[in-house]
């Protein structure tokens, strides 16, 4: 079974998108994360929707984030995103009528949603800019905030006007 990496994948792209200080095309995302432009695209879309970036066309365009990393938590992105299923477990089905199944079921049903909603409380007291934070010690960084050093995504990405 496939895993569902977009919200980790969408939170890695709005850092990267904020330290890089332009607009960044669907090209230059789906690069980052190894994906198709138009997965980029597509996903980005909800991200627009819910107001946390904007597309700019025409040369030089790209998705730009509009929101401060203070303003947006690990919820917001889960919500634009579509909420998907926390968990990849779930209870069985099979065998309805069966008593054993059913308390099996009632069991692990309320803990997958005591455990969800723990997890939902939490994303939502974590802001980008936490994350962002805890990136920054990990990172160096040159003064107007960029990061520099082996691995980051401005070695392999064109400049953005504002650094020439």
């Amino acid at each position: 079974m496939r895993r569902d990496s977009r919200l980790s994948r969408m939170l890695h792209v709005l850092i990267h998108m904020d330290r890089f200080g332009g607009a960044m095309t669907s090209d230059m995302i789906a690069r980052m994360l190894d994906t198709n432009p138009v997965v980029v695209r597509r996903t980005m879309a909800g991200l627009r929707d819910a107001g946390y970036v904007r597309s700019e066309k025409g040369h030089g365009g790209g998705w730009v984030i509009i929101r401060r990393l203070s303003e947006i938590t690990f919820l917001d992105i889960h919500n634009a995103l579509g909420n998907p299923s926390i968990f990849a477990m779930g209870v069985a089905v099979e065998h309805p009528e069966c008593l054993v199944e059913q308390a099996v079921n009632a069991a692990l049903g309320s803990s997958f949603d005591a455990a969800e909603q723990l997890l939902l409380e939490r994303f939502a007291s974590v802001t980008l800019a936490d994350l962002a934070s805890d990136v920054d010690q990990r990172w160096p960084t040159e003064p107007d905030g960029k990061w520099t050093g082996p691995g980051s995504i401005f070695e392999h990405l064109p400049k953005s006007k504002d650094s020439e």
